[in-house]
């Protein structure tokens, strides 16, 4: 039986004071009251909010909830209507859009191809962190190091060049932020799809090794090469780099844990889907009903939108023993940072790649990093879609 509208809640956003990595603490009490509740969504829709580990799962998993934006009611903020995904953009499809183009994609981020290119990502790392020992500290470690790293791969993979780095960074970095408007987001991802098109009319005259150029040799045609060349650009820089930053932040926090790493590089496996599970960056995304679905003893009617809250569901103590605990010696199997289902990142396995290369390396060579600046000063990305940090200041 479904809870009455007047038992509606906001979504919870504030983090409690002194800890930047844990949720808000409203969302463990949410969980603990029940997994699924209603939820009143900024834009003054009545939707529901998902926060248990099973629940949220359930929910990426059943095709009968929809990805397309233009279904959903933002959690965030009021954005208004939401757009149609652009020809190409996979994340607002579902099938059979979505299989159509992730087929085509699926055998060019395979485990296999992206350890293949474990030694090209220990060289970028290791030239970065020469580049840093040759600096001295302080430096930032998001211009230094986090974010170059997962810029130069995913350039270098899709055919992308690298010196116009800045752009897209300012892409990123403008079509998460909560701080400005939808038509702003939306122009910002324009104006990055518009030089994604130049780059595939390029491929096409002079294609190279890479996937974009694998891509333009496909059935898809412009528009859609442009809004898949675009969404693999975007997705590839802002998640991980804020992953690399405020992973460093949070083991450096955890002095114990970051000792762990630098006595033991071969614990990077462990620590890097530990950190997913405990940071949960991507820290909320949506989901509609597109038929009515039972779940968890209540009826989601279709058209209702859900806000899945994968940090709360990552800090389920159900699903995983003393959840605000960061151990990098932790087995995280099931953490959905990277999300689940059909619709799960795609690139993960290259994500998981440079993590695991990038964190041990860092350790090893400088077992002394500290920050530079008192804590309470990091300026984090509470404004963001993508948590994180927006500079990190390290010394060693």
């Amino acid at each position: 039986m479904n809870e009455s509208l007047s038992e509606a809640v906001e979504l919870p956003t504030t983090r409690p004071s002194g800890c930047p990595f844990d949720p808000p603490t409203e969302l463990s009490a949410l969980r603990e009251r029940r997994p699924l509740v209603r939820m009143r969504f900024p834009d003054g829709h009545d939707g529901w909010l998902a926060t248990g580990h099973a629940t949220v799962r359930a929910v990426l998993a059943d095709p009968r909830f929809s990805v397309r934006y233009e279904l959903q009611h933002y959690p965030l903020a009021d954005t208004g209507a939401m757009p149609q995904a652009m020809p190409g953009d996979m994340l607002g499809f579902d099938a059979p859009e979505h299989t159509r183009y992730r087929k085509l994609l699926v055998g060019k981020f395979t485990v296999r191809r992206m350890q293949q290119l474990t030694a090209h990502v220990e060289e970028i790392t290791a030239a970065h962190l020469d580049a840093m020992a040759r600096d001295g500290g302080p430096v930032d470690l998001v211009q230094a190091f986090a974010y170059p790293i997962p810029a130069l791969v995913v350039c270098e993979l899709l055919g992308v060049p690298y010196v116009d780095r800045d752009n897209f960074q300012r892409f990123a970095s403008s079509a998460n932020d909560l701080n400005v408007s939808m038509d702003e987001r939306m122009a910002a991802f324009a104006a990055v799809a518009e030089y994604m098109r130049g780059l595939v009319v390029a491929k096409r005259a002079a294609p190279t090794d890479d996937v974009l150029s694998d891509l333009v040799a496909s059935d898809l045609d412009e528009g859609e090469l442009t809004g898949l060349g675009t969404l693999l650009l975007g997705a590839g820089l802002d998640t991980t780099a804020n992953m690399l930053a405020l992973g460093t932040y949070a083991l450096l926090r955890n002095p114990e844990q970051w000792a762990a790493l630098c006595d033991r590089p071969d614990l990077a496996d462990l620590t890097v889907e530990e950190l997913m599970r405990y940071l949960s960056i991507a820290h909320t995304t949506t989901r509609t009903a597109i038929a009515d679905v039972e779940l968890d003893g209540q009826l989601i009617k279709a058209g209702e939108s859900v806000a899945l809250s994968i940090q709360a569901a990552n800090r389920d103590p159900v699903r995983f023993d003393e959840p605000d605990t960061l151990d990098v010696r932790r087995t995280a199997v099931g953490q959905l940072g990277f999300g689940y289902g059909v619709h799960q990142c795609l690139g993960q396995q290259l994500a998981r790649v440079e993590m695991r290369v990038a964190f041990p390396a860092l350790a090893t060579r400088f077992p002394t990093l500290r920050l530079a600046i008192p804590d309470d000063e990091v300026a984090l990305r509470h404004d963001s879609d993508i948590y994180g940090v927006h500079a990190l200041p390290v010394t060693w």
